[in-house]
């Protein structure tokens, strides 16, 4: 299963982008989808509160 490995961030800091451990950069409504349908895991399950969930992790540029 595919993991989040980091993130894009708009100007405003809300997340726009991920990139997953396979290397594939994704939205993130498709990663919330992904990860609704199981194929993608989140560090802490659900998508709830997103943007400060992913605050440790590495910036994708």
């Amino acid at each position: 299963m595919e993991q989040i490995v980091a993130v894009q961030r708009n100007q405003a800091g809300g997340i726009i982008n991920f990139e997953t451990s396979s290397g594939r950069i994704i939205s993130y409504r498709k990663a919330v989808i992904e990860a609704n349908e199981g194929t993608l895991r989140f560090p802490l399950g659900g998508d709830a509160d997103l943007d400060d969930q992913f605050d440790q992790y590495p910036s994708i540029f």
